[in-house]
C-alpha cells in the first residue's frame, strides 16, 4: 500500500475514533489488507469492505459513510462542465430523478454546489453550504414534474400516486444527501479535513446530546433503549450475584484463624440478604428536558424487573404521579410524552418550571414513596426560573431515601449560570452530568442499586 492511501486509511480510522467508534489495530490491519485486495477502481466496493472490517454494527453507518467520503472522495476540484443556469439545471435533476440515476445525480450534485452553494469573496469562494445550494435549487418542487415523467415512461402500469410520490421523496432525499457530501468535500479540501471529520460529521446517536436532539434523533434513541436495557440488567444481575457472596467477616476470620496457629485458611463471609431495592424518579418534562426524562422513564420501566417497585413522577411546576402511563405507554414510547402532558397534573397558574414547588408537593404529598430501600433519581437541569429551590425539602427526601442521585442533562460548565440551581441541589445530592446515552448507560450500570 502506497504511503498516501495508507495516511488516508489511518486518518480515517483516527476520525472514527473521534466519533466513539472502537476501532483497534486489528481491524485496522484487516482494513488495509482489504484495500490491497479490492483496489481503488470500485469505490463503492471499497466502501463496504473497509465497513465490513472497521465497523461493529449498522448502526455505526451513519457516521462512517461521510468520514470515508471525505478521505475517499468521488473526485477532486471542481465539475468539468458546470451550469450557473438554474432552470436548466432543475430540468437535468428532474429527468434524473426520474430515471432514479443515481451516478448522474452524484454529477449534478457537484455541478449545484459548485454554481450555487459558493459564498465568500476571495476566489474559488471562501467556503460552499449545502443549504443555499439546496434553497436557491429547491429540488423538493419538482415532484408534480418528476411524476408526469415516470408516468409517462412507464405508461398506464407503476406504483399508486402515494407510493409513488413515496418514491419521489426518497430519490429527492438521496439528491440532498449528495449535496451535503459533495459541499464537506469542497470545504474539507480548502481546510483541515482532520477537523471536519470530526466536526462536520453528526455523532453516532449514543453521542447526541439529550437537550439538542430532534424528533428524528429521539425516535432513533427510543429504539435503543431494549438493548440498552437487556445489556443493563446482565450488568446489574452479575453485581447482584458477585454481592450475594458477601465480603469477608474480618472479626469472625481472624477468631476462626487461632485453630490453624493464626492463619486464614477459612475466610469467613458476610452473608447479605437479599432483598431489591426500590427505585423512585422525579423528572422533569418541561422543554427540551422532557427527551431525556422520557428516554430514562423508557429505560428504567424496561429494567423494572430488577426491583421490587419503580415509582415514577413527572413534574413542571405541579408533580403528579405517571407510574401507570408508563406501563400502558411502554408499547407507544413515541407517544409516552404527549401522554403524560395530557393526562398527568403538571402545571398549577403558571406553565414553567418551579422546581422549589414540584419537590415540595413531592415530601408533603408522597413521602410515603420514599423509604430506607429506596433510591431516588432526580431528572432535570435544575433550573428553577428564579423562584425558590426549596432546599428544605430535597434534605427531607433525602433523610428518608437509602440514596438520592441527581442527573442533569446541561453540560457542567453551565451549572450555575443564569436560573440555574445546580451548586446548591449538588450540595446536597450527588449530581452527575448526564448529556447523552452514553452517559446514561454508564450513570445507571454504576449507579443503580442492588
Amino acid at each position: 500500500m502506497t504511503t498516501p492511501v495508507a495516511e488516508r486509511l489511518t486518518s480515517l480510522v483516527a476520525a472514527l475514533r473521534a466519533h466513539g467508534i472502537r476501532v483497534g489495530t486489528g481491524e485496522t490491519v484487516d482494513a488495509a489488507r482489504a484495500m490491497e485486495a479490492l483496489g481503488l477502481a470500485d469505490r463503492e466496493l471499497l466502501r463496504e469492505g473497509l465497513a465490513a472490517t472497521l465497523l461493529h454494527g449498522t448502526a455505526q453507518r451513519p457516521v462512517f459513510d461521510p468520514v470515508f467520503d471525505l478521505y475517499f472522495p468521488r473526485g477532486v476540484g471542481a465539475p468539468e462542465s458546470a451550469t450557473t443556469d438554474r432552470d436548466e439545471l432543475r430540468n437535468r435533476l428532474a429527468a434524473a430523478l426520474a430515471a432514479n440515476d443515481e451516478a448522474l445525480l452524484a454529477r449534478l450534485a457537484a455541478e449545484a454546489v459548485d454554481g450555487f452553494g459558493g459564498y465568500g469573496s476571495s476566489p474559488g469562494s471562501d467556503g460552499w453550504s449545502s443549504y443555499q445550494t439546496l434553497d436557491r435549487l429547491r429540488p423538493q418542487t419538482l415532484l408534480a414534474r418528476v411524476r408526469a415523467d415516470v408516468r409517462a415512461r412507464s405508461g398506464s402500469a407503476g406504483f399508486a400516486d402515494r407510493l409513488l410520490d413515496d418514491e419521489i421523496r426518497r430519490r429527492v432525499e438521496v439528491f440532498w444527501g449528495l449535496v451535503a457530501t459533495e459541499a464537506r468535500r469542497r470545504v474539507a479540501e480548502r481546510r483541515d479535513r482532520d477537523r471536519i471529520a470530526r466536526r462536520a460529521v453528526a455523532p453516532t446517536a449514543d453521542r447526541v446530546d439529550f437537550l439538542f436532539a430532534g424528533k428524528d434523533r429521539l425516535a432513533e434513541l427510543r429504539r435503543t433503549v431494549q438493548p440498552l436495557a437487556r445489556k443493563l440488567a446482565t450488568r446489574l444481575a452479575a453485581r447482584r450475584r458477585r454481592a450475594a457472596r458477601g465480603s469477608i467477616d474480618l472479626r469472625r476470620t481472624l477468631r476462626g484463624s487461632l485453630s490453624t496457629g493464626g492463619v486464614p485458611m477459612r475466610p469467613v463471609l458476610r452473608r447479605r440478604r437479599p432483598a431489591r431495592p426500590e427505585l423512585v424518579l422525579l423528572c422533569d418534562v418541561s422543554g427540551s428536558v422532557s427527551g431525556f426524562s422520557d428516554f430514562t422513564m423508557l429505560l428504567v420501566q424496561a429494567l423494572h424487573d430488577q426491583f421490587s417497585k419503580v415509582r415514577v413522577f413527572a413534574f413542571v411546576n405541579r408533580i403528579d404521579e405517571v407510574t401507570r402511563l408508563l406501563e400502558h405507554g411502554a408499547a407507544d414510547a413515541a407517544g409516552l410524552g404527549a401522554r403524560i402532558q395530557a393526562e398527568a397534573r403538571l402545571t398549577g397558574y403558571h406553565g414553567s418550571s418551579d422546581y422549589g414547588v414540584a419537590l415540595g408537593e413531592f415530601a408533603e404529598l408522597h413521602h410515603d414513596a420514599v423509604g430506607s430501600r429506596t433510591t431516588v433519581f432526580v431528572l432535570g437541569d435544575a433550573r428553577t426560573n428564579m423562584s425558590d429551590p426549596n432546599l428544605a425539602a430535597v434534605r427531607q427526601i433525602t433523610e428518608r431515601a437509602r440514596r438520592v442521585y441527581w442527573l442533569n442533562p446541561e453540560q457542567r460548565s453551565l451549572w450555575g449560570t443564569g436560573d440555574s440551581a445546580a451548586p446548591e441541589y449538588a450540595d446536597l445530592v450527588e449530581m452527575h452530568e448526564c448529556r447523552n446515552v452514553r452517559q446514561l448507560g454508564a450513570l445507571v450500570g454504576r449507579l443503580l442499586p442492588i
